[in-house]
């Protein structure tokens, strides 16, 4: 019998941090211990080395039930370069309470490729999520405070846009009404909350630079509006000070490390469908400046956390990856092709050969619309035929494209050697890396730009309350941001049911909000909501903890 995830986690023989720090080149004195296998690196020491690491990402085609093994690949391709002697880390994002006792499960990949302390890092880790959602919700306590206490900024209570966050997928959570009991309780209002990673304060968490560029961050989250309908921030409130002490330590990377004892930075988590879906820049560029390659991921498909990677997080430091792995399984793309998921496991080429678009069509966008070289990892089933193999890799070729067959979950970093050599390979190819749009256009330009040339629909459709909201971001100022779609992550297009590489249809955008902070303007489409909610039966209940302490049933 398979062993599984947590099983081949809890048998590792785990080295000491400090060791994993020394293979990292890191010193002894920059490192803030979190227990014996984690810590926490002091980022001030290392602001002087230079930026040298070619940046590789990972990301895949839209998810499906069948999984496609994104996080895993990452952490066996780490275990690959190292294998073949690079000087390589790893940067993934955090996982979220949320999906760990929801359906998606964890964030520390599979098999024998995994990241370390999988429990920790699956659960509390070393507290940075807690430390993210203390400092949205004492921005949200001052903001009701400021109003009890006179509202001398006249904020209108009925245009208060700031939510308060846990991470937990709590649907009861989504509409509520607060404030009640009385005048000493405030003012009764609607409210809500946010799941910690779709938050704001994530978002800038993980694309600050520094401690004081977080803070300055922080200061220019709107956070309400007047009666005059003028924006009001968190600097307006004299809140981003209190807020960045809260998070003076979290903003530091957290060290890990593979199954193999290879170094690895997990720091960091907004979600790609209602987020943008990336590690923290601290993280990503330590690890540059430590390391010849730098492994890194963005969240569930290319037309999102890979997009967002680029347009957004590329945009805003200068970083440009030198090659972009896509992941993607057999069993995935005969699900995009009809195949029910209890059929995956028999060979079906026509099945397969339905399904392909959906991998193109990601392929191709990472071509052709950003320019970046690009290698097929086909994350390997037990089930997989020869004939399945060689269709994909077949199709690939006809545009230009590799395949590697990727072997990681069984075989951990020997099973990736094919997929790190084309990565070396491609990362010293010329590419010609741009965005999908003009950040000096408009906003409906932009959304109208992701929509047609990543998702490839016909065009975007704003509500009446979006279309508004659009005129009001540009006389605000606000026009001239990267834009963060949130749509769901099951479908190029706003309908999750919709799968493969679907032709004639548009995007309908329903809300629009600013994340001044972080730098870019949210688009709601479709039916995608900031706070998640648990499924039917979930992975919660087969969590439990043995009387000496050990976890099971986690993964």
């Amino acid at each position: 019998m398979a062993k599984s995830d947590i099983e081949i986690a809890q048998e590792a023989k785990m080295l000491p941090i400090t060791e994993v720090a020394k293979r990292a080149g890191l010193k002894p004195e920059q490192l803030e211990l979190y227990g014996n296998y984690k810590a926490k690196v002091d980022i001030h020491s290392l602001k002087d080395t230079p930026v040298k690491g070619k940046l590789v990402l990972v990301t895949a085609i839209n998810p499906t039930p069948a999984g496609e093994g994104k996080t895993t690949t990452s952490v066996g391709l780490q275990d690959a370069l190292r294998a073949l002697g690079k000087n390589s880390m790893l940067c993934l994002r955090e996982p979220s309470l949320g999906p760990v006792f929801g359906i998606k499960g964890g964030a520390a990949g599979g098999g024998y490729a995994q990241v370390v302390p999988m429990e920790d890092i699956n659960l509390h880790f070393t507290g940075d999520f807690h430390a993210i959602g203390a400092a949205n919700n004492l921005c949200a306590a001052m903001l009701d405070n400021h109003i009890k206490q006179g509202n001398a900024l006249g904020i209108d209570p009925r245009r208060i846009v700031w939510k308060r966050c846990v991470d937990m997928n709590d649907r009861q959570l989504r509409s509520i009404v607060d404030g009640l009991g009385g005048v000493a309780n405030g003012m009764p209002r609607e409210d809500g909350f946010d799941i910690t990673v779709a938050s704001e304060v994530m978002a800038c968490f993980c694309l600050a630079t520094d401690l004081m560029d977080l803070k300055a961050r922080l200061g220019r989250m709107v956070v309400a509006y007047t009666y005059d309908r003028k924006p009001v921030t968190v600097h307006d409130i004299h809140a981003e000070g209190a807020m960045t002490a809260l998070l003076k330590d979290a903003i530091k990377p957290n060290l890990v490390q593979t199954l193999e004892g290879n170094p690895a930075f997990v720091h960091g988590g907004p979600f790609a469908n209602i987020a943008h879906g990336c590690n923290s820049v601290e993280a990503t560029m330590t690890a540059m400046r430590l390391a010849d390659y730098v492994v890194t991921e963005a969240g569930f498909g290319a037309d999102l956390g890979a997009e967002k990677f680029l347009d957004i997080k590329c945009r805003a430091t200068g970083l440009k990856p030198s090659a972009v792995v896509l992941v993607a399984t057999v069993r995935a793309l005969k699900y995009n092709g009809g195949v029910p998921k209890a059929e995956l496991t028999t060979e079906n080429l026509d099945a397969l050969k339905a399904g392909m678009p959906n991998l193109l069509r990601h392929v191709s966008n990472i071509k052709d619309v950003f320019g970046l070289p690009v290698v097929v990892a086909i994350n390997a089933f037990p089930t997989d035929t020869e004939a399945e193999l060689r269709l994909v890799e077949e199709e690939c070729n006809k545009i230009g494209v590799n395949v590697a067959l990727s072997e990681v979950w069984a075989k951990g970093g020997e099973g990736g050697r094919a997929l790190a050599e084309e990565v070396i390979r491609l990362c010293d190819e010329p590419s010609d890396f741009r965005f999908a749009y003009d950040a000096d256009d408009t906003i409906e330009n932009k959304i109208n730009a992701i929509a047609k040339r990543i998702y490839h629909a016909d065009g975007v459709d704003f509500t009446t309350k979006a279309a508004k909201q659009m005129r009001q971001l540009e006389e605000q100022g606000f026009g001239k941001l990267p834009i963060c779609v949130a749509k769901t992550q099951y479908s190029f297009t706003d309908d999750q049911h919709k799968l493969g590489a679907p032709e004639g249809f548009r995007i309908t955008v329903r809300n629009l909000r600013v994340s001044a902070g972080a730098g870019f303007v949210v688009a709601l489409t479709g039916d995608i909501m900031t706070m998640p909610g648990l499924p039917k039966v979930p992975a919660a209940e087969k969590i439990d903890v043995t009387p000496d302490g050990k976890i099971v049933g986690l993964f």
